[in-house]
């Protein structure tokens, strides 16, 4: 390999991961959009879309990113794809993989008195809010969508362990939503991870293991499988 391909290979396998690679002989329909929940293992082709396009034998364009917000308003240039809605791309999508909502409980108010933040991302009713607008968008283009649920830290060890009374919340509201439009599917992983279990997640107790994500794929594809 020459000096000017080892510089340039770890920038090709971060576009390769952003930007959704595909065969040039298949048009994609499948379009991810996220936080680090979908990017994780992106780099190492092991992420929950590298699952799906594995487990369907067809490419899936996956724009996660972690640390993304549902919510995100930083103006700096450049960091659209910080905000989940801004990463969706126009194409002839058929499905549309989507997840979000935890940075902006965890990293916007700590998952301490977040009420009003909440409310802002969804209604009690599952009607209204930024995750309801963004969801509208995408079915409005016909694609039907599946939201995928956060993994639940196993009880032990994880930094995150205090925001689990308002993961089951905001996903209750988002199971509501999906019950109101049956282009919704909502994927719950809220009982994938039994107590005390830690291999469902990485090192840091926080984002999925490949085990996890693996998993997650394979659920995601059954759905569309079967719809």
């Amino acid at each position: 390999m020459t000096l000017l391909r080892r510089l340039l290979l770890p920038f090709l396998l971060l576009l390769s991961a952003c930007g959704g690679a595909v065969p040039p002989d298949q048009s994609p329909r499948i379009l991810a959009m996220g936080d680090s929940l979908l990017a994780w293992h992106s780099l190492a082709g092991k992420s929950i879309s590298d699952t799906v396009s594995r487990e369907l034998q067809e490419p899936v364009v996956d724009r996660s990113v972690s640390a993304a917000r549902i919510l995100y308003k930083l103006p700096i240039s450049g960091a659209a794809g910080m905000n989940i809605g801004k990463q969706y791309t126009p194409g002839e999508w058929d499905w549309v993989i989507v997840n979000g909502g935890g940075n902006d409980l965890w990293l916007g108010c700590g998952c301490f008195a977040c009420d009003r933040k909440m409310d802002k991302l969804i209604s009690a009713d599952g009607r209204d809010g930024a995750i309801p607008a963004m969801l509208s968008e995408l079915r409005a283009t016909g694609a039907r969508v599946i939201y995928v649920g956060y993994l639940r830290s196993p009880g032990v060890g994880s930094m995150i362990e205090h925001c689990r009374d308002e993961g089951n919340e905001l996903e209750a509201r988002i199971g509501r939503m999906a019950e109101q439009d049956e282009g919704i599917y909502f994927l719950s992983n809220k009982d994938m991870v039994p107590y005390g279990d830690r291999s469902y997640h990485a090192l840091d107790m926080i984002h999925p293991s490949v085990k996890a994500s693996s998993e997650i794929g394979r659920k995601v594809a059954e759905i569309i499988r079967a719809n």
